[in-house]
């Protein structure tokens, strides 16, 4: 029933457990997601610890991805403020958690935009920073990740897009020594 208004708030068995927390989307920047936690409400409880919770948002990262900047516009784009999404803590560094973001769509389906992101070529495949590697869950997640981005390059989306065959041509035509030394010639 806590209101997690940093990081360092959360206990150390919540992120050694892998627990899955609610929060309101306020951000998205170029660092991650700032999230403002939703506790679980506890009708007598919740309003008597609304009047001393104080207002802070969390920085939550996606675990195991690495954004390009089409991805922070891709997630600008998709995701609105004030938006509830949940989060399963994986790690935390210093002020951040690295989580799994999922995002319900609809009444019973929900999307890891960890996965989404990588699916759409939006972000790189990295290592899942706060789990350790001989651990189940780590390679599962990692395998679900790579599995995205397989996808992807198999797709040619996002960064895996290649240019097409009269794309090439032209640029080796129009890099050619040759090529630019002729058109020099001519603008003379």
């Amino acid at each position: 029933t806590t209101k997690f208004t940093s990081a360092l708030d959360i206990p150390v068995e919540f992120v050694a457990k892998n627990v899955k927390l609610r929060g309101k989307l306020h951000h998205v920047t170029e660092k991650g997601l700032e999230v403002e936690h939703i506790p679980i409400s506890v009708p007598l409880v919740t309003s008597i610890q609304r009047k001393w919770q104080s207002g802070g948002l969390l920085l939550v990262r996606l675990a195991g991805v690495e954004l390009t900047p089409s991805g922070v516009a891709w997630l600008q784009r998709e995701l609105k403020p004030r938006q509830v999404i949940w989060f399963q803590l994986l790690g935390r560094e210093d002020s951040a958690l690295e989580c799994l973001v999922l995002l319900n769509k609809g009444r019973f389906l929900s999307v890891c935009l960890n996965e989404e992101i990588l699916r759409e070529g939006l972000g790189r495949a990295a290592r899942i920073e706060g789990l350790h590697h001989d651990s189940r869950l780590y390679w599962k997640l990692h395998r679900r990740l790579l599995r995205a981005e397989l996808k992807a390059l198999k797709k040619s989306k996002g960064i895996w897009k290649e240019e097409s065959y009269s794309e090439r041509i032209r640029h080796r035509i129009s890099s050619n020594k040759f090529v630019q030394t002729l058109k020099q010639f001519v603008s003379w």
